[in-house]
């Protein structure tokens, strides 16, 4: 009986640990090894800053003509800056960085966010992929003045472990020109969920792709001809330009500590499809403000649920600023696309080169009940 006892309570033990074991190899949200790019290779594995050898970047492996690059730089006359830390990595000819993740959950999504900046070519483009996905993210609109956006791009897992591979699949004449890039970041996406008080999932963007403290640009959410699985869960980018993912840390947000930035125009268009009731009425609500980033002027969103719409204009002193609005419809099936872009992109007062556009948040679909005839 005693060894029986034994045997059972070495066998709890030995889950406990493996229990333990799986929580501490379970991927965490966040910077991943080295994803900043602080450590460097040594001295021996570098001819200039390009890297000699696939293993000299700790935690990485790399192909093809990758290039540490130090802060401050200089490409001619041209000075390479690098957002975070004091190092980066450029991606040169068909170059890629590799790392590979543990502790993923299969079937979960998850979204790597990174930045990114051109160096040479106007057209470059990075090829980001993970558990056989693939996305191809263009470069050739930057959103901010400073050479840097953040991107994110989502997949997902289908085995335990897989390899995350950002590659340039560009050649051109010079195979240093490349796009330089940093912080790189991973986040698992948690699925969002309807409510009896709201129809809308994720109504108000707090689920989203990882930002990286201290970016002053947000994180740029691609088009869904790029990307299958949407980084905001719920949602979807209905336009060919990205939309921009921001927080409460460097902009206003109305509500909350994400939002969403319509930056482009009417080419920046952000969906969701809902279940409705043929025939009953309801209330799309939703807010429009500025992110306080110096986007003056007359700003405007225009909304549609169904066959519904209502243009919603704001006008922005570029400080920070809220307007509520909605839209009644009536449900003409039982799924009802609502849709939310700009009429027209701006530029901030301050800065003309960098995008802005009005704020969207804290989106709402309610059932409404039909007035009682007296």
């Amino acid at each position: 009986m005693g060894s029986l006892v034994m045997a059972g309570s070495a066998m709890l033990i030995l889950v406990l640990v493996c229990t333990m074991c799986g929580l501490a190899l379970a991927i965490t949200d966040g910077l991943l090894p080295n994803g900043n790019f602080e450590r460097g290779p040594l001295p021996s594995q570098l001819r200039g800053t390009r890297v000699l050898t696939s293993s000299g970047i700790p935690s990485w492996q790399t192909s093809g003509f990758v290039e540490y690059i130090p802060s401050g730089q200089k490409q001619g006359d041209m000075l390479l800056p690098v957002p975070e830390g004091a190092y980066a990595v450029r991606l040169g000819n068909e170059a890629s960085i590799r790392q590979r993740l543990r502790g993923l959950a299969r079937g979960a999504r998850y979204a790597v966010t990174f930045s990114a900046a051109r160096t040479c070519a106007q057209a470059e483009t990075l090829n980001v992929s993970a558990s056989g996905q693939s996305g191809v993210l263009p470069m050739q609109t930057m959103y901010s003045s400073n050479g840097w956006d953040s991107y994110a791009w989502a997949w997902d897992a289908v085995a335990d472990e897989a390899d995350l591979v950002v590659h340039n699949p560009g050649v051109v004449e010079d195979p240093a020109c490349g796009p330089l890039v940093d912080s790189v970041a991973v986040k698992t996406l948690n699925p969002p969920r309807r409510t009896n008080k709201n129809l809308v999932k994720n109504g108000d963007f707090e689920e989203g792709p990882y930002i990286i403290p201290g970016t002053k640009w947000g994180v740029l959410i691609p088009s869904r001809v790029v990307d299958d699985h949407s980084p905001l869960p719920g949602w979807m980018v209905e336009s060919l330009k990205a939309i921009k993912y921001i927080d409460a840390g460097s902009f206003a947000v109305p509500r909350g500590r994400r939002a969403v930035e319509l930056v482009a125009g009417r080419e920046s268009a952000v969906s969701q499809v809902i279940r409705t009731v043929p025939g009953r009425r309801y209330a799309l609500s939703f807010t429009v403000g500025d992110a306080s980033n110096a986007c003056r002027g007359s700003l405007m969103v225009e909304a549609y649920a169904g066959r519904e719409s209502v243009k919603v204009t704001y006008e922005s002193a570029g400080k920070g600023g809220v307007k509520r609005a909605v839209l009644p419809f009536r449900a003409a099936s039982p799924r009802t696309r609502i849709v939310f872009f700009s009429s027209f992109y701006s530029t901030r007062s301050d800065d003309l080169s960098s995008l802005c556009g009005p704020v969207l948040d804290d989106v709402a679909v309610v059932s409404v009940r039909a007035p009682k005839r007296g």
